[in-house]
This record gives structure tokens, sequence and C-alpha cells, in this order.
């Protein structure tokens, strides 16, 4: 009997088909805290030379030099600004001070004979006139008053009863001047509405159970403005923090200390800084609001505004909190408050913080001493020049270098391998740049190998591969193309370099296409 054999069927295997997923641009910032394995895909790994909006991320704008031939380190920018009459911007380098008011060139200094250039400073306006006042712990309190300089002792407003060549630290509280006194624990005040005369002193040793110096003063205004529930905050340089309220220091009825606690050792003279009805203060912990920091544990990093860079603020703190040059400043136009970080001189850094969004970035290559914020622009000292902040798109006619590595996405599948084939990231550039693409796996930080070039790439490499060189310029047209890539693994992240000195980058997301394998 024959034997009948039933014929299989065997069907070709389909080709795998490609997924697509968009990733938003990283609009909630540089990361330096989250594990790679878990962070959020709108955070950054790195995020350098750019900054984040709500709804884009976009590459920082550049400076242009404001003010030449000063021959030592800019490391006090003083802006006069009266209540009528002319501002006044000054520089001071080695041991002068000049006008740099004008962009160009400086002129004569206009003081000289001083003895270090590193000066803190307020502005008080009386029924004399309106006045700045700097001192530096070593030279008589210097001021001016918006047509000449004078100097404490010279027979004009004079101040008796501390020696103004000791006082490090100079505020304004309830329409007094108060002056910290190197190497104590003492705060000396003056007459209300005075800018001269006998200076009194509060002794506030006996409160830091800690011991330590006075190290500054705050103005802290609940109300973001001047009013009766303002309080003076002074801060040791061990880190604990006297709070007086009230108006006259004399007298029991109407001064009163709030309490004394400890928010950790304050980095620098230049450590505090207004916002919104807030004292910002740097210290060990990073950028710390000193409303928060009353109400919470020493050890409770979550409150300060620097906690998603937890571990670069540790680290600069503990390697460079000795260095001169640590400053937090708030530039209100641009909704930002800067930090900057003296990692040595030429060579600083900014940790930069949108107010609107809390997202944070780092800014290399503004090698700055010194900010000021004067006419609602930001300016910076550094080696023999004065410097504005956010013009035009180059540093004084050179590139800005740029770099971003988004944080690593799973995908929605932790378990699969994948294959990436195609990208197309979102970027709408308005000029000339040139841009040099990778995509990363698997939590490898290396950069695309190379300088961005205006020639196509056509290398590929396994686990961060090249791609999408090229010119791209002319109207601010978000760019569509998908380009080839190539990585494998588990997790994948868009890593970008770039240098332009004529384009804004608007960057909104990356479109992925990927083929999905096996666990293995």
């Amino acid at each position: 009997m024959a034997i009948q054999v039933a014929q299989v069927s065997r069907k070709q295997p389909r080709a795998q088909e490609a997924i697509t997923k968009s990733l938003p641009a990283p609009v909630r910032g540089w990361n330096d805290r989250d594990a790679l394995s878990d962070m959020d895909p709108k955070f950054a790994v790195i995020l350098d030379n750019m900054w984040c909006l709500p709804s884009k991320v976009i590459n920082r704008k550049g400076t242009i030099t404001w003010a030449t031939g000063l021959t030592s380190q800019v490391e006090t920018l003083i802006g006069y600004k009266p209540q009528s009459g002319t501002s006044a911007l000054f520089a001071i380098a080695g041991t002068s001070v000049y006008n740099v008011t004008a962009t160009g060139a400086v002129g004569a200094a206009v003081v000289t004979g001083l003895t270090n250039a590193r000066f803190q400073h307020v502005n008080m306006a009386t029924s004399g006139g309106s006045f700045v006042m700097m001192v530096n712990g070593a030279d008589k309190l210097r001021g001016w008053d918006g047509s000449s300089w004078w100097t404490d002792g010279g027979g004009t407003h004079d101040i008796t009863g501390v020696d103004t060549a000791t006082c490090i630290g100079i505020e304004i509280f309830k329409r007094r001047l108060w002056l910290i006194q190197k190497n104590t624990a003492k705060v000396w005040y003056l007459p209300v509405d005075s800018i001269a005369g006998a200076a009194t002193a509060i002794d506030l040793g006996p409160l830091f159970s800690r011991g330590g110096t006075l190290m500054a003063m705050a103005n802290w205004s609940l109300d973001a403005g001047i009013g009766i529930d303002d309080y003076a905050a002074f801060i040791s340089d061990q880190g604990e923090v006297a709070v007086y309220k009230g108006s006259d220091p004399s007298s029991a009825t109407t001064w009163a200390l709030v309490g004394v606690f400890w928010v950790g050792a304050p980095i620098g003279r230049r450590c505090t800084t207004a916002l919104a009805g807030d004292v910002l203060l740097i210290n060990k912990d990073g950028l710390i609001p000193l409303s928060k920091a009353l109400m919470s544990s020493r050890v409770n990093n979550s409150v300060a505004l620097t906690d998603n860079i937890l571990n670069a603020v540790s680290q600069a703190t503990s390697a460079y909190g000795s260095s001169f040059g640590w400053q937090v400043i708030q530039y209100p136009a641009e909704n930002m408050v800067l930090l900057n970080v003296p990692i040595a001189v030429g060579q600083q850094q900014q940790y930069v913080m949108n107010t609107i969004t809390g997202a944070w970035a780092r800014w290399k290559n503004l090698n700055a001493n010194c900010f000021e914020l004067f006419g609602d622009e930001l300016y910076y000292g550094g080696a023999g020049s004065v410097f504005k902040v956010w013009q035009t798109q180059a540093d004084s006619g050179t590139n800005v270098d740029f770099e971003v590595l988004q944080a690593f996405s799973y995908f929605g599948d932790r378990d699969s391998l994948k294959e990436w084939t195609l990208a197309r990231p979102l970027i709408a550039i308005s000029n000339t740049a040139g841009l040099l693409y990778g995509i990363n796996t698997d939590f490898d930080k290396t950069a695309p190998t190379g300088v961005p070039t205006f020639s196509a790439s056509t290398a590929g490499q396994w686990g961060s591969a090249k791609w999408g060189t090229g010119k791209w310029g002319g109207n601010p047209v978000v760019q569509k193309n998908w380009q080839s890539v190539m990585g494998v693994g588990y997790a994948a992240a868009i890593h970008m370099v770039g240098a332009t000195k004529s384009a804004q980058l608007e960057w909104s997301a990356t479109d992925f296409a990927y083929k999905r394998g096996g666990i293995l």
C-alpha cells in the first residue's frame, strides 16, 4: 500500500518591522543625581553651553567684550544705581578702580593704591543723595556719590567706632548701613539714613554654639519687598544663621532674636542673593533657599535648588570651596540664576538655573571672577577685560561650543535588545552651525568622535554611531530628514556636539526608528 506523505508548507520569515518613537528634548535640564538606568528622558546627563526653556532646548547666547585695557584680573564689578542722575559701572582690578560705564578701552584709574580688588558693596539712598560704598577687609571704606570718590577717615562721610579697614561685609537693613568686622562675630550699624557717623556693635558670638566668625549678612524679605516682615540674617562661617526682626537694634521693644539655625557652612563672601522674597545661600549642600533651610534638617538635601545636580555641586564645593570667585546672582530679564564655580583662574564654570522650570545647565568658557547686574544687563569681569553676557551667538567673535547627552531610554521595553537604524532630530536653526551627532547605547557616555564640520559623515560605530554631520542654516525651519544611525543595545540616548558663532538652535524633540530583538 502506498503511503502518502503530507507536504509541509514553509512560510518565509517576515522582515522585522521598524518601531518608531519620539522623545522630547531634555527640557528638565542637567541631572547629576539620578541613576542612568532610571532617569527621565526629559533630563540630560550632559548639558553644556545650552539653555532649557519650558518647551525646547537652545544653545546659550554668547558674550561681547565690553571694556578692555585693565592690567589685572577683574575681581569686582560695582554698579552705581542712583534714584536720579547718571548710573555708572566700575571695575576693580589689581590695586585700582576703573570706570567701565562706556564700552571700549578704559581710561586712567579713578581710585588707586588699594590692597586688593575683592570688595563687597551696596547702594544706599538718603536725603543727601545716592551712594555706593564698598569694603574689602584691608582698605578703608571707599564710596562714590555720583561725582567723586571718598575714603573713610578723609574728612568726608567718616565713620567712627569701627575701623572700616577691618570690615569685610556691608549690607542695608531697615534704612541702616551695617558692617561685618573681619575675624569676629561682630556686626556694626549706623544711624537711620546715614552713611557716616558713630557705629554701634552687636556681638553675635554668644549665639553661635559652633563658634566661628561672621561671614555674611542678608536682608530677608518674605514679601519680595521692603516691609514690616523683613528679617536680618547673620551667617557665620560655621553655617549658623542668627535671624532678627525689628528696626532699632538699640531698643528691646523693636528688636528681637527670632532664632539661631544651622544650615551648613557658606561658600565665599558673595554667598547670598535675593530671589522672589527669599534668600539663596551657597553652602556645602548647594544652593539653598533660606526659608526652606530653616525649616529642614541639615542633611535634607532635597530642599536645595541644586538637588538635580547634587553630585556635581558637592564635588565642586569640596574641591574648589576655598577658591575665590564663588558667587550667586539673579538675571531676571532671562529668568536665570547663575552659580559661579571657580575651578581655577581662567577656568570658571557656571551652573545656571531657569527660575520658571528649575532646569539646570552648565556653562563653560565664561572665565568669570565676578558678575554684576547693571541696567538689567549681566556683566562679568575676567582677565583684563569686562564682558557683557547673553549677546549675539559668539563669545567675543569666537565659536560657542556645546554638548548634550540626553538621558538614556529603554523606549518602554527594558527586556529586549534593540537595533537603532534611523533618527530624526527636530531642530530649527537660524544660521550656519557645525553639528556632530551620535547615538550612545547602554550608558556609554563617549562623545561622537571628530570635530564638528560641514562635511557629511559616513562612519558608524557600534554603541556610539556618528551621523548627521552637516551644514545647516537659513531660516529657522525645523529639519525633518531621517538620517541613518547604527546602535545596538537595550537603552539608547542621543549625543550631540556642535559649534557656532552665528546660529540659534531650537531643539524640541527627536524621533527614532529601531528594531526589537530578543533578550539576548
